[in-house]
C-alpha cells in the first residue's frame, strides 16, 4: 500500500512531497517500504533523492540482505555517510567487499549501536572489533562467527568496553583460548546466549568460568569443543539455573553422565539419550525402522 501511494502521488501533482518528510514520510511510509525498493526511489526526481538521503540519515537498523551481498563499496559509503543514529547493523557475509576502509567509518559515528552482526565477513581485521568496543559502549547482540582474524587482544578490549553484552557468537573464531573466554565473562556477566563452536582451543577452564560469571545463561554452544569434559558440564548444571539449550555435538567427552543432569531439568540438549541414539542407529544400519516403535 505505501509503494502504490508513492506512485500513485508523483511530485508533479505537489501532494506526497508537500507532506512533512521528518514527522509523516520517513517515520510512517518510507518506513515500510523494503530499501532496495527505496533506493530505486531516488531516480524519481532531485525531490524525490533528497528525500530517500534525509530517510537514510535517520535509517536506525540496516541489513545489507535487503540489497543482497555484493553491495558496491562506494554505495555502502555513500549509503551511511550521513547516519548517526543507527542501532542495529547486519553485514553478515559480507567477505567478498567489506574491510575496515569501509566498517570504520559507520562504527565510529554511530555510538547507539546496540546489535552488530558481521558473520563472515572474513576481510575485516582486529581493528574493526577495537572500534566496536570504543565506539559501542551500549552493545548487547554481537555476532563474529567465522572471523578468524578476532585475536584474544581485540576480545579483551571489547569485553572492558562492552560490559552490557547479552549475546556474542564467536563461533570458529579459532584464534580464541581459555584466556581470552574467562576474561570476556568475568566483565561480561550478563551474558545470556554465547557460541564457542568448533573452536579446538576451547576447555573445561573456559566452560567453568563461563559457569561461574554467568548466572543469567541461556543458551550455550560447544559444538565441535573437543577439550571439553563432564567435569565442566557438571559445573554448568550447578552454577547455571537459568540454562535452557546447551549444545555439545562432537565434543567427545562429554557423557551422559553429566548431560543426564541437565536432562532432568528440560535443557534441551542436541545429543539424544544412549539408547535412543542406539535405536536410530539400528535404524539407519538395519533397516528395521518399521519394526521399532518405542517411547523412551
Amino acid at each position: 500500500a505505501p509503494w502504490r501511494l508513492m506512485m500513485s502521488l508523483t511530485p508533479s501533482r505537489g501532494c506526497l512531497l508537500d507532506l512533512p518528510w521528518e514527522d509523516i514520510l520517513v517515520p510512517h511510509i518510507l518506513c515500510h517500504l523494503p530499501l532496495q525498493q527505496l533506493l530505486s526511489l531516488q531516480r524519481v526526481s532531485k525531490s524525490f533523492q533528497s528525500l530517500i538521503q534525509l530517510y537514510l540519515a535517520n535509517m536506525r537498523c540496516f541489513d545489507s540482505s535487503q540489497i543482497g551481498p555484493a553491495i558496491p563499496r562506494a554505495a555502502f559509503v555513500n549509503l551511511l555517510k550521513d547516519n548517526e543514529v543507527l542501532q542495529q547493523l547486519a553485514l553478515q557475509n559480507c567477505a567478498d567487499w567489506l574491510t575496515d576502509r569501509e566498517l570504520l567509518p559507520v562504527i565510529g559515528q554511530n555510538h547507539h549501536l546496540h546489535q552488530i552482526q558481521l558473520k563472515g565477513c572474513a576481510q575485516l581485521s582486529r581493528h574493526a572489533l577495537v572500534a566496536i568496543s570504543l565506539s559501542c559502549p551500549n552493545l548487547r547482540r554481537l555476532s563474529l562467527a567465522h572471523c578468524e582474524w578476532v585475536d584474544n587482544l581485540s576480545l579483551r578490549s571489547l569485553a572492558d568496553h562492552c560490559k552490557a553484552l547479552e549475546a556474542v557468537d564467536l563461533t570458529a573464531c579459532r584464534q580464541l583460548k581459555d584466556e581470552a573466554i574467562c576474561y570476556l565473562v568475568q566483565k561480561c556477566s550478563r551474558l545470556k546466549s554465547l557460541s564457542l563452536a568448533v573452536n579446538a582451543n576451547v576447555g573445561d577452564v573456559a566452560v567453568e568460568e563461563i559457569a561461574k560469571c554467568c548466572p543469567e545463561l541461556e543458551h550455550l554452544d560447544l559444538t565441535g569443543c573437543l577439550r571439553v569434559k563432564n567435569d565442566s558440564i557438571r559445573v554448568l548444571a550447578e552454577y547455571c539455573p537459568k540454562l535452557r539449550s546447551l549444545k555439545v555435538k562432537h565434543c567427545h567427552n562429554v557423557a551422559e553422565s553429566s548431560l543426564s543432569i541437565l536432562r532432568s531439568r528440560g535443557v534441551e540438549l542436541d545429543v539424544e539419550p544412549p539408547l535412543q541414539r542406539a535405536l536410530v542407529l539400528l535404524q539407519d544400519v538395519v533397516g528395521f525402522a518399521p519394526f521399532i516403535n518405542l517411547q523412551i
